[in-house]
């Protein structure tokens, strides 16, 4: 990988959001002549053109505030047409720079005390990887009783990430930076599911997840990680022919594994995140709960209540 200038490694928000414009673009056009080290391949199967989604609800057990909160993560990817140069849907088709990606919408709920939380995540993978080998676009918003905060991470074409951060913390406030386009936490999910075989391993640069980024207050920036593949060797998680993907990012003292089926489609049975907090280490569990395909956007009456019913929602 080519070594990026010691100005562009700092990619901790707060530090970057005073950069005059001049410096930032000088800074993306250095990283855009850098490979761009997030790209591999992978396989998409006709399960995911049935022109439905894929609902998941899984049961959460949370680390927050030193304990473990429960809650619920709904999970739910889709196929859908998505604009290159606008990364936004793409509702009109008049625009000819248009892709099919792999869309994940993950909403995590759960409470702490009180008050509740709501995080969302929303990646947009492509799905054809021979001419797109890299997620466009990653945005996150948490939402609790203290304020909100929204981040987005645009892949820029090149070698970076365009991030932006909207904060209700004044030591984050309104930021926007640039940053190398190293392997993002947050499109594993998207990955497994369009093919589990090609997912890097060793140790690598990866941005964590950004809703742990978001609630821990941490930089916006890519940590060394060690990344394993291999048979699922736990009993957290049950089914046939299990696999297991697993990062460890020592500095940060996480580990985070996602178990999933060899088999496609390559269900996610569930996942584990262990970090500290409040001085104790602490493990995140979601559990695999319900799974469904329905076209949902069409599913919006009163009559079709029951229906999260049947989901567990």
């Amino acid at each position: 990988m080519k070594i990026i200038p010691a100005l562009l490694l700092l990619c901790c928000l707060f530090a970057a959001c005073d950069a005059p414009n001049g410096e930032r673009e000088v800074a993306k056009a250095q990283l855009n002549s850098a490979p761009a080290p997030g790209q591999f391949r992978g396989e998409l199967t006709d399960y995911w053109h049935q022109g439905k989604a894929e609902i998941n609800v899984y049961d959460l057990q949370q680390v927050r505030y030193g304990e473990v909160h429960p809650g619920t993560v709904s999970l739910i990817f889709v196929t859908e047409d998505f604009l290159t140069d606008k990364q936004v849907k793409n509702d009109n088709y008049t625009n000819p720079n248009s892709t099919p990606i792999l869309k994940t919408n993950q909403l995590r709920r759960f409470t702490t005390g009180i008050y509740d939380y709501s995080q969302m995540t929303s990646v947009f993978t492509p799905t054809d990887l021979a001419k797109q080998p890299h997620t466009l676009k990653v945005t996150t918003s948490v939402q609790d009783w203290c304020g909100q905060t929204f981040t987005q991470f645009n892949h820029d074409g090149g070698g970076g990430w365009d991030v932006e951060l909207r904060s209700y913390f004044e030591k984050e406030g309104d930021v926007e930076t640039s940053a190398p386009a190293d392997f993002i936490e947050d499109e594993i999910m998207n990955r497994i599911r369009a093919g589990w075989k090609e997912l890097p391993v060793g140790d690598k640069k990866v941005i964590p997840a950004s809703g742990y980024l978001v609630m821990m207050h941490k930089p916006f920036a890519a940590a060394s990680a060690t990344l394993t593949l291999g048979a699922y060797a736990g009993a957290k998680f049950s089914g046939e022919d299990l696999r297991s993907y697993k990062i460890e990012y020592p500095a940060l003292n996480r580990e985070v594994e996602f178990v999933f089926d060899a088999a496609a489609p390559h269900v996610i049975r569930g996942w584990t995140e262990t970090y500290p907090s409040r001085g104790k280490t602490l493990t995140t569990v979601a559990t695999l709960q319900k799974q469904a395909m329905e076209p949902y956007w069409s599913q919006n009456s009163l009559a079709d209540g029951p229906k999260r019913k049947a989901l567990g929602l």
